[in-house]
């Protein structure tokens, strides 16, 4: 599947293509996405800081970038035409629809096997099994605490960890793009 992202290009345009392999390196929310402006990037520091109006659970949520995402943020800046969206619809004022990516993975032969959503599950359940920590994947994807004492207590971002864990994540996913056969075991996740 994420070969065919790469080149989905070929059948469609770009914007879409970098959309779904953006969205496989972050694994944000599809509504955080494709509501992303350029203002909440700061590629200096390789972080993305989706404010909290924009945010499930309406926290502020700091996205540590890969260089991956960096690569294809680059690319994206080049076709968004000036607009304040990293991905302008038609209407260079308003984000792509929702629908946009769903359709594409659609079109690449996906339908009722894969979703926006379904990277966040993809990303979780990998990393988990590779050996990364529990409470860093699960504040990566945005989560709260449910145990309220531990919530009210716990306030950790582990953004060290979570920068090397999306490094990790963005290298697992080019391994898979040029061919590798990748198995995460665990305890690789140093």
């Amino acid at each position: 599947m994420l070969r065919a992202i790469a080149r989905y290009d070929e059948i469609d345009d770009k914007q879409t293509s970098l959309a779904l392999q953006l969205l496989a390196q972050t694994f944000v929310r599809t509504n955080e996405l494709i509501g992303a402006e350029w203002v909440e990037f700061d590629l200096e520091n390789a972080l993305w800081i989706i404010p909290a109006a924009r945010m499930k659970m309406k926290t502020e949520h700091v996205v540590p970038l890969s260089r991956q995402a960096r690569t294809l943020l680059a690319e994206l800046r080049e076709l968004s035409g000036g607009s304040r969206y990293v991905f302008p619809g038609r209407n260079r004022n308003k984000p792509i629809s929702n629908n946009t990516m769903l359709f594409a993975l659609y079109r690449l032969g996906y339908k009722g096997k894969m979703t926006g959503h379904g990277f966040r599950a993809v990303a979780s359940t990998i990393l988990n099994e590779t050996g990364f920590n529990p409470d860093v994947i699960e504040r990566q994807l945005a989560h709260c605490e449910r145990n309220e004492i531990r919530g009210a207590y716990n306030r950790a971002e582990y953004l060290p960890e979570r920068k090397r864990m999306m490094q990790h994540w963005s290298d697992y996913l080019d391994a898979i793009v040029a061919g590798a056969k990748v198995i995460p075991l665990h305890g690789n996740a140093a």
